[in-house]
């Protein structure tokens, strides 16, 4: 099992951190996109929260499941294709920020005498996901391992 780096910030308001900023940002697309899917079904009332997960889904948001007990949560988020190493945990007392981000580039060996690749493939990955939680948490307590695909996070009830 491999550990994850995790960002702790342990005020509310302290939003120094690129991770803040870069959720302004996903959070200001995905609005736009569920606001778009709203007007393309004529702003008709009774699907908003529809749009808004389609809108989540679509630009990058994996899946996520959030169990609570007595004493801690666990969060669970899938990131198929990203290696530990790869994955960013920030936590405040309130809010959990997943950021990952993969480059991969495919070398090919030289054609021939001296022949050249004719192309080369470069794929890069990146999710984003924000939780809030419904209670506080001890922020300095929180652990995070990934494995498998499968980021796990323990965090402790203040």
């Amino acid at each position: 099992m491999s550990h994850v780096h995790v960002h702790r910030v342990e005020s509310p308001n302290e939003r120094a951190l690129p991770a803040f900023e870069e959720a302004d940002r996903v959070l200001q697309r995905v609005q736009q996109r569920a606001f778009d899917l709203f007007a393309a079904r004529g702003f008709s009332p009774g699907r908003a929260l529809d749009d808004w997960l389609s809108a989540e889904r679509e630009l990058c948001w994996p899946a996520a499941e959030v169990l609570e007990g007595d004493d801690r949560y666990v969060v669970s988020v899938a990131l198929p294709g990203f290696e530990a190493g790869e994955v960013e945990l920030t936590v405040t007392p309130r809010d959990l920020i997943v950021r990952a981000k993969s480059s991969r580039e495919r070398v090919h060996p030289s054609v021939g005498n001296g022949g050249n690749a004719a192309s080369s493939k470069f794929q890069t990955n990146s999710l984003f996901r924000c939780i809030n939680l419904p209670a506080t948490i001890r922020v300095k307590d929180v652990k995070a391992t990934a494995e498998h695909g499968l980021l796990t996070i323990v965090i402790p009830k203040s």
